[in-house]
């Protein structure tokens, strides 16, 4: 296929401008994008994917100590078949762990964002994580940057919508896959995100599928090392679906690679709290204003997704 045709694949280290319709293009018609150059060292990334990897290696006991009910999933560990996609009738085959934003004391947020949770059977997990999280964060203000430039917005139009945003780093891990898996069960059934936008590490293994406009299910496929970036729900409702989020899934793999486990990270990048999502003018059309989704503020609009989704 036609690369401009196709899942937009681009180097963050070209200037913004040179990639901004390219990313606009790709989210239009796929919600989906491929980054190279992402900024996010590779040591990094090797040292999160151990930690992550040590973590759930520990007995399932060990583990469960770390589960927060009621908590819906925000902090913590959340055990395997917990999360079910909307409307699916089974659980997800994966577990995983949030890491979500440190606040410093008496921060007008603290009431909406629960303080983090940090295993202490692993050293240097909490010190690893929190130095991945500002560059998931650094990488996902620079292809915001290149959004709005295709949106015709100023630059930093979105820096200050997702100042000290209630983002949210998932470490996941998917178990091999036993004989017990039930009926109708893959590793993420078809489902659209929350948030603002999504960036995902350690997509390189097959089974990510996006849902083309024509119904058909397409994989992404991942150059080693890149990230994907997905658009969610609320930078859809906010460009009235002129960006796409995509309803997307991990399918289960077949031969060996259903006996290895997969890990992977998505970082899921939100607005502020406080930050109400209002169509932008220039996404709604002359005479169909009525149409444009109601202003809501990113707080309420979360709160009603994970409740759909079973985590609240």
């Amino acid at each position: 296929m036609n690369r401009m045709t196709d899942i937009a694949v681009v180097s963050l280290a070209r200037p913004l401008e040179s990639i901004a319709d390219e990313l606009g293009r790709s989210f239009a018609e796929y919600g989906f994008a491929v980054i190279r150059d992402h900024g996010i060292p590779q040591d990094l990334i090797d040292r999160a994917e151990a930690k992550s990897k040590e973590f759930f290696a520990l007995p399932e006991a060990a583990k469960r100590a770390y589960h927060q009910p009621g908590g819906g999933g925000a902090r913590g560990y959340t055990p395997f078949g917990t999360e079910k996609a909307k409307d699916a009738l089974v659980q997800d085959l994966k577990e995983f762990w949030h890491i979500g934003r440190t606040l410093p004391d008496g921060h007008p947020f603290s009431a909406l964002m629960a303080p983090n949770v940090w295993p202490a059977e692993i050293p240097g997990f909490r010190e690893t994580f929190n130095e991945l999280y500002l560059a998931f964060e650094k990488a996902g203000l620079r292809v915001l940057e290149g959004i709005a430039l295709h949106l015709g917005l100023e630059r930093d139009f979105f820096t200050d919508t997702v100042r000290d945003g209630n983002s949210v780093m998932r470490l996941l891990h998917y178990p091999p896959l036993g004989d017990g898996v039930p009926q109708g069960a893959i590793r993420a059934a078809a489902h659209g995100d929350i948030n603002t936008i999504t960036l995902l590490l350690g997509a390189e293994e097959a089974g990510l599928e996006l849902l083309t406009k024509e119904g058909v299910w397409k994989a992404v496929d991942v150059p080693e090392g890149a990230l994907v970036i997905n658009v969610g729900d609320m930078l859809d409702r906010l460009t009235n679906s002129r960006l796409r989020s995509t309803t997307h899934r991990v399918v289960n793999p077949s031969g060996d690679a259903a006996r290895r486990g997969r890990y992977s990270m998505p970082f899921f990048l939100h607005f502020r709290p406080d930050y109400v999502i209002e169509t932008l003018p220039s996404c709604i059309e002359p005479g169909r204003e009525s149409e444009a989704p109601e202003p809501l503020s990113s707080h309420e609009f979360l709160q009603q997704r994970l409740r759909e989704i079973n985590l609240a």
